[in-house]
């Protein structure tokens, strides 16, 4: 961070930078946080850097002046074309293709026999893949520098295909016989070679540091934040990131609502279990006074089941009065014990 006040000025490459009074500066500028918003707000302006206030005035065309070695931005963005270091990467299947990152992957392709869904089914698994990279800067249109640290931690960038060929497997009878007692019937093998070649255009969003040796250098972000490298412009990365976001959000507020509505459900369950509880104890108590008052009744109003207490409810939708309401909740299943229809509802039989 640098004290208040202190000016510093270089050679920078296209950024932007926006301020809390919605103003914003465009053109060769880079922006960066990390100062306290009550003593000033850090801007990288076109051959400028300083420290100004929330009105953004009086910004010159400053000379290059030395920066102080405890610069570092935890969050920054840069745009350049690519420039290796040293000597750059070349192709191993296109001659004159030369770039600083070079992936080579072989992948195999195979058909699979799915005994459930009794068919034939893609599968594809990477046999060698190798990745190498080679230190490159990003340089803007005034010929300024980035040094690019850990290109492969980053996420992306889109890499061009310089060669895809397809090498299709041969066998003969016997090797099918095999195939098909096994299970697999090899295709073949899908080789390809991608490359970030020199001079494309990427927008990289990391932690902007300035090292020991006076090198501005792009790495990942320390606290945690995504690092990227893309061949994208940042109006195209931003609106990926949000539709990414908007994506999650979408999804956590779907989990949210799914869950209101389980507890809901299972709420509801319970609140209609505890009415119906309630009822049969009011049947319940109702049905023992009745017996208490009335005593026994006749032989043949006695409960088909029990064979001791008297009829006491009747069964609906079938009409039987044939047991007592403690034999009804004893019953396995919620059937009449005459006729075996399903019991719909009890009511109370009151005896004079």
């Amino acid at each position: 961070m640098l004290p208040q006040g202190s000016v510093c000025s270089m050679s920078l490459l296209k950024v932007g930078c926006s301020h809390a009074t919605n103003r914003s500066c465009t053109g060769n500028i880079l922006t960066g946080s990390g100062v306290d918003p009550g003593k000033g707000r850090l801007c990288f302006v076109r051959h400028c850097c300083r420290l100004c206030d929330s009105n953004h005035e009086d910004l010159y065309d400053y000379q290059i002046l030395s920066l102080s070695l405890s610069l570092s931005l935890s969050l920054s963005l840069s745009a350049g074309t690519v420039q290796p270091v040293g000597e750059p990467l070349s192709s191993q299947f296109q001659e004159g293709s030369v770039g600083v990152i070079q992936k080579l992957v072989l992948r195999e392709h195979k058909l699979v026999w799915n005994s459930l869904a009794r068919t034939w089914t893609d599968r594809d698994r990477v046999l060698h893949k190798r990745v190498s990279a080679v230190p490159f800067n990003l340089v803007g249109e005034d010929r300024a520098s980035l040094r690019v640290l850990c290109p492969l931690e980053a996420t992306g960038p889109e890499m061009e295909t310089v060669h895809e060929k397809f090498h299709q497997a041969s066998y003969g009878f016997t090797d099918l016989l095999g195939q098909y007692l096994s299970g697999e019937k090899p295709k073949g093998q899908l080789e390809t070679e991608e490359m970030l070649k020199v001079g494309v255009s990427v927008t990289a969003v990391g932690e902007l540091i300035l090292d020991t040796d006076r090198l501005l250098k792009l790495r990942p972000p320390t606290d945690g934040s995504e690092y990227f490298l893309s061949t994208s412009d940042f109006e195209s990365l931003r609106l990926e990131q949000e539709g990414q976001a908007n994506g999650w959000r979408a999804l956590a507020c779907g989990c949210v609502a799914v869950g209101v509505a389980i507890l809901l459900w299972v709420g509801l369950r319970y609140h209609r279990r505890l009415l119906d509880r309630r009822e049969r104890e009011r049947m319940r108590r109702e049905l023992e006074q009745m017996w208490a008052g009335g005593g026994q009744g006749p032989e043949e109003n006695t409960c088909v089941i029990c064979l001791s207490n008297p009829r006491g409810c009747v069964l609906l939708d079938c009409g039987h009065v044939c047991c007592c309401y403690s034999c009804y909740q004893a019953l396995p299943q919620p059937n009449c014990p005459m006729c075996r229809q399903r019991i719909r509802r009890v009511v109370a039989l009151y005896q004079a």
